[in-house]
């Protein structure tokens, strides 16, 4: 262990600062429910994007984006696109204020402004959000819980902590003990102060980020100094062809392993599938999670847009610096890191603790590690916050106690975050690494996600009916498939899936009567979606001639483009720096500066609530 007393002094002051802000601002919270849960929607649209981007800013992920980034080089940036992460810039160009337009508090309460409170399919159709919400949310806790418990024991070594310990510890469960200590103060801060102690708190935690990525790349910079990295051709190309053509052979042998586990050897194919499910996941919106409740507690919708903007802007350029600083450092002394997954083969998600543990000087591993737990304790929080809000709001003030008081409806949020986190705790216990977390949340739940949230915002005649239907066939076809093509990727079986999905939508559509008519009319008046709602129209018309529709379809898939390809440049732009690859630095830096330009006239200019 390299820890001094230097960096665990700054931990211990930042685990106590957390407390502190959850203690302090309790009073601030208790206020009501929607200051509890939604910072009474008059945080500003930085403060909750810079939440926002720090909520994402997570462990697991990290660890995960630096063994691909080791493995696969510049091409490692498409293959986050399996959430897809471009689903940001469709919330930023539109998605983002037509979600805040219905001042919902949960994607559940939303569903009302689509579909109405009564009729067949609406209680199903509700119901199934919420269970929806609360799995996603769970298995994000497992997931986060996972990666924190398996940083840890890479710095803190359990030989050195159990001669304090009275009891034993299998070693196959270190990591969990590991996990369940700092967990338990992420649950205090947030469960007492609510969205304002967990957006507070994330602001603290993206500054001590910014600088501890900014000096892991600054670091690796020092180290790669006139020395050439020893990779395979095209490791440093972001571009592909069919094939992967990265050929570990002679120089990390266990790469190679790794590449034909994942199955992305026929990369073009793997871009193409990936792609097609991107879009129609990104069509969809805001899964119900930390990132819709911050899109819900805006101010207003066009808030609502620069928040998500300024998402992906904030978090790409900082935490690729730290991914490709780290992935370097990793190439440079492999051989002096211990990657060894305890069976005799490679576990790359170990690179990131490694190389943080090897090569960062004192002061610098304390800020850096300090921002890593923070980074799992904002995701914590923010998915804990989501699944209260679900809870509270969706099952208990609707179905068991609608007249609760502001005293009781806190409470309920106290009980609830425990129960929350002691299920999400236990779930961690079940998985076998944060890999197989992340591609059971991918697959065998979002996968069935998509095809009832696309037709949601699109077509008039999609009722509650068919949302449920769609939503239930799409997810346990997606949890069958996982089972019957286990070892496949997911993206192969996905037009099946959506396809069947689909057709669930479609029959439960049908086999029900329209929404009612003053429901679609406020909700295509308020919302203003484009898409198919010709009928709806046209009623509204009659009703208010001066109604303004919206047309901009064309303009908002064109920012889309634009959008997608920035991200892209704010992503590889760190990695060019750290590696000075001049010329593609200097393409990117010119790319990206007309896309700001013309953005600023076909989005910026252009938003309104």
């Amino acid at each position: 262990m390299r820890l001094h007393l230097l960096d665990i002094s700054i931990i211990v002051l930042y685990l106590a600062t957390m407390v502190m802000i959850g203690w302090i601002l309790r009073k601030k919270a208790r206020q009501n429910k929607e200051s509890y849960l939604m910072g009474g929607k008059k945080l500003p649209w930085y403060m909750l994007g810079m939440s926002d981007a720090s909520d994402m800013f997570d462990i697991s992920g990290t660890m995960w984006m630096v063994s691909l980034c080791f493995v696969y080089g510049m091409k490692s940036i498409w293959i986050p696109w399996l959430w897809p992460v471009f689903n940001q810039v469709f919330n930023m160009m539109f998605l983002a204020k037509w979600l805040r337009r219905s001042n919902a508090n949960t994607g559940a309460e939303w569903l009302a402004t689509r579909f109405g409170l009564n009729g067949k399919g609406v209680r199903g159709s509700h119901n199934i959000v919420v269970a929806f919400a609360l799995i996603g949310c769970l298995g994000f806790l497992a997931y986060g819980f996972i990666g924190l418990g398996k940083f840890i024991e890479i710095f803190v070594p359990w030989h050195l902590v159990q001669p304090y310990i009275p009891f034993d510890i299998a070693p196959q469960y270190v990591a969990h003990f590991y996990g369940i200590v700092f967990t338990l103060f992420a649950m205090f801060y947030s469960i007492l102060g609510g969205m304002h102690s967990i957006v507070l708190g994330d602001l603290i935690k993206y500054a001590i980020m910014t600088v501890g990525c900014i000096a892991i790349a600054v670091i690796a910079v020092i180290h790669l100094d006139g020395t050439k990295l020893n990779v395979p051709e095209g490791w440093s190309d972001p571009f592909f062809g069919w094939n992967l053509d990265l050929n570990w052979t002679g120089i990390v042998d266990d790469a190679n392993t790794k590449i034909a586990k994942d199955g992305f050897s026929l990369f073009g194919i793997f871009f193409m599938m990936m792609l097609f499910k991107g879009v129609f996941a990104a069509l969809a919106g805001p899964a119900p999670n930390y990132d819709m409740q911050k899109i819900l507690s805006t101010r207003s919708p066009k808030e609502a847009s620069k928040m998500t903007g300024f998402v992906s802007i904030i978090l790409l350029p900082v935490r690729y610096s730290m991914v490709i600083g780290l992935t370097v450092l990793g190439l440079l002394y492999y051989n002096q890191l211990n990657l060894n997954d305890g069976t005799g083969g490679v576990d790359f998600e170990r690179v990131l603790p490694g190389a943080i543990n090897s090569f960062l000087p004192i002061g610098i591993l304390g800020l850096v590690l300090t921002g890593l737990l923070g980074a799992f304790m904002g995701t914590f929080s923010g998915t804990l916050n989501a699944a209260q809000a679900y809870i509270v709001n969706d099952i208990y003030l609707k179905y068991v106690n609608p007249q609760a008081s502001t005293k009781k409806i806190i409470s309920m949020n106290y009980l609830t975050g425990v129960v929350v986190v002691a299920i999400g705790v236990t779930l961690g216990f079940f998985a076998k690494d944060v890999n197989s977390i992340l591609q059971w949340i991918v697959s065998g739940l979002y996968g069935g996600y998509i095809a009832a949230n696309v037709l949601k915002w699109y077509w008039w005649r999609f009722n509650a009916n068919g949302f449920f239907y769609g939503m239930l066939t799409g997810i346990a076809g997606a949890l069958v498939f996982s089972r019957l093509f286990e070892g496949v990727e997911f993206l192969y079986y996905f037009p099946v899936l959506f396809a069947l999905s689909v057709a669930g939508c479609l029959i439960g559509t049908y086999t029900a009567p329209a929404t009612e008519a003053e429901t679609l009319k406020k909700f295509y008046s308020t919302v203003r979606p484009w898409g198919f709602w010709k009928p709806v129209h046209d009623l509204v018309m009659t009703e208010n001639p001066s109604f303004e529709p919206n047309k901009r379809f064309k303009l908002d898939m064109f920012n889309v483009v634009l959008g997608i390809i920035a991200q892209c440049c704010l992503t590889i732009l760190p990695m060019y720096i750290v590696l000075w690859l001049k010329l593609p630095l200097l393409i990117t830096v010119i790319i990206l500066m007309i896309i700001v330009l013309i953005l600023k006239r076909t989005w910026w200019d252009k938003l309104e609530n």
